[in-house]
């Protein structure tokens, strides 16, 4: 039977096993009680650390202890979800790749109408699934967020296609838009000094620029 559910067992542990008598009952207890505790767990969306766990099951008329709990979560191979700091690195310079000019100089309050200069950069979100990318595209002047996207990996096609819905925006809400001449402001980042999105800017007629390295004003701006 055991087998038969995926649980294979040698024929010698299940004999030693016998050899040694009945499960005691305060082994079924605590089976019977890590089944009731796992299923508090999988309804609180798997989120529930030991001490919140406890709790839970306190207040559902379980008679258990916060060890208790514990050592029975470490049994079932179940934890909470750790609350802290999560980082990721999101900008990758490519040594190799040729730099465009800074064309703001940041010159921040230089800008005299829309879409004039656009600032592009990403950042990370951590979430309950694991970290996701955010990319997003902005008006200097209007400060407005003309295009985004939210991407698992940080690849060249998370930027592009923030940058090809921040068009799609201005062509559809105005008609006699143009990119032409437009400068398009970002970090060093491999994913902005890609080929492939160069050559987008370029399509594009746009002007691409790319700040000073670890420059906080450039940051605060696309932020």
């Amino acid at each position: 039977m055991l087998s038969a559910h995926d649980m294979p067992i040698a024929p010698s542990t299940y004999y030693a096993h016998l050899a040694d008598g009945f499960v005691s009952q305060a082994e079924w207890d605590d089976a019977h009680l890590a089944n009731q505790l796992l299923d508090i767990w999988t309804l609180n969306r798997r989120l529930y650390g030991a001490e919140k766990l406890w709790t839970a099951a306190l207040d559902d008329g379980f008679s258990v202890g916060r060890d208790q709990v514990a050592r029975l979560m470490r049994l079932l191979g179940i934890e909470g979800v750790r609350r802290g700091r999560h980082r990721t690195t999101t900008t990758i310079r490519d040594p190799k790749a040729p730099r465009h000019p800074d064309l703001i100089k940041r010159d921040w309050g230089a800008v005299v109408r829309p879409d004039q200069w656009w600032v592009a950069d990403f950042t990370y979100v951590w979430t309950l699934a694991g970290f996701v990318y955010v990319s997003f595209v902005t008006d200097v002047f209007s400060r407005r967020i003309l295009g985004w996207r939210v991407s698992t990996s940080k690849t060249t096609a998370l930027v592009l296609s923030a940058l090809e819905q921040a068009l799609f925006t201005r062509r559809r809400h105005n008609s006699r838009f143009t990119s032409t001449g437009l400068v398009h402001h970002s970090d060093a980042g491999s994913q902005y000094t890609s080929v492939t999105f160069t050559e987008a800017l370029i399509d594009a007629g746009m002007a691409p620029s790319i700040g000073t390295v670890g420059d906080a004003l450039d940051k605060a701006m696309a932020s």
